[in-house]
């Protein structure tokens, strides 16, 4: 048995001398190196980019949709979605630990992947057939393989899996949320966060009140949401616009934030064409954090020097450091909004 490589260059079949988020196809062989763990997989998580493109690519056929997924990973070795270059994560039980793994995994420990589905070998051997295509979350069967720079997550015991698979979804989220507020502490930043009521933007609020933010200001898409929000008490202020209308968001935001832009925009919205929108809600010298895999970065980049715009712009990577824990903390922290993931799992059903 090889050690392979850390960064699990040794899985690429295609093309040569890239990395596997980068690859056409990946090896999905159960073999394990030294340095690998492979996963019994129980159930995929899409991202919200991904499974709305699908849906709507295939108009909401939900056959269709799990035949496109089936499709994907059985060309690519990995669920990775060419339209939005994103794929999701995974939970499921620990089935093999190479001698030389570094993840510190077990065999028999349930585990929620924390890397991205794009560069995850992954093979499914059910044909996804409990599950009806109609849903973020994929009941399945199959095995997946982690790298020794791969990270992983022990489900919390007291926490049902559906829930848990939301949160560690979107874990990176409210993590890098609260670096760029604390790191504006002295300021007393103003925050608004685009698609308050979804799941990494619900935490983002979470977050930005746990870092001493002066205003929290919650942007959704109608009055469903706003009443939603409302009840949670995320937000201080909530503001109804489409965030891919540069000029209605600007304005909508400016009105909450009595006449100026945010000093931190958080950008969790699922949909394409948000970048002007957010870049014209933000206060000169503020920052944007980008944290949707709908985002074109070209555009992002482009608006902001077309609009002569002195803002900062994150990309949301999906990682900071104690991400997992801390998102946890926070859902384990506040009933309300436990109840607004549990919403969101259920029309995702």
């Amino acid at each position: 048995m090889s050690t392979g490589s850390p960064v699990g260059s040794h899985r690429v079949v295609s093309p040569a001398g890239v990395l596997p988020q980068a690859a056409d196809r990946l090896d999905d062989t159960p073999d394990i190196a030294e340095t690998e763990v492979r996963i019994r997989i129980e159930r995929l998580n899409l991202d919200a980019a991904s499974y709305r493109q699908l849906h709507t690519a295939h108009h909401g056929d939900g056959e269709a949709i799990r035949a496109a997924v089936l499709d994907l990973v059985e060309r690519r070795g990995k669920m990775h979605n060419p339209q939005t270059g994103s794929g999701g994560m995974l939970i499921g039980t620990v089935e093999a630990v190479g001698e030389r793994s570094p993840l510190g995994l077990e065999p028999g420990q349930k585990i929620a992947t924390l890397v991205s589905l794009t560069l995850t070998p992954l093979r499914i051997d059910d044909g996804l057939e409990r599950w009806d295509g109609l849903s973020e979350q994929i009941p399945a069967s199959g095995h997946a393989v982690l790298f020794a720079r791969s990270i992983a997550a022990v489900l919390p015991e007291d926490m049902p899996e559906p829930l848990a698979l939301a949160v560690l979804d979107v874990c990176g989220a409210p993590a890098l949320v609260r670096r760029v507020v604390a790191r504006r502490a002295h300021a007393r930043s103003t925050v608004a966060v685009l698609g308050a009521a979804g799941k990494s933007g619900s935490l983002s609020l979470a977050a930005a009140r746990d870092a001493r933010a002066a205003t929290v200001l919650g942007v959704v898409r109608d009055d469903t949401e706003a009443a939603r929000l409302k009840a949670t008490g995320l937000a201080d202020r909530i503001a109804i616009a489409d965030a891919t209308d540069p000029l209605a968001l600007a304005e909508a935001v400016a009105e909450a934030l009595d006449g100026r832009g945010a000093d931190v925009t958080v950008v969790c919205v699922d949909v394409p064409g948000c970048e002007h929108g957010a870049i014209l809600a933000t206060a000169t010298g503020g920052t944007i954090v980008f944290f949707s895999m709908a985002t074109s970065f070209s555009a992002a980049a482009l608006g902001a020097e077309g609009l002569a715009a002195d803002v900062e712009m994150l990309i949301g990577n999906g990682y900071v450091p104690g991400h997992a824990d801390y998102a946890l903390h926070l859902m384990a922290a506040d009933p309300a909004l436990k109840d607004l993931f549990a919403i969101r799992i259920e029309e995702a059903r």
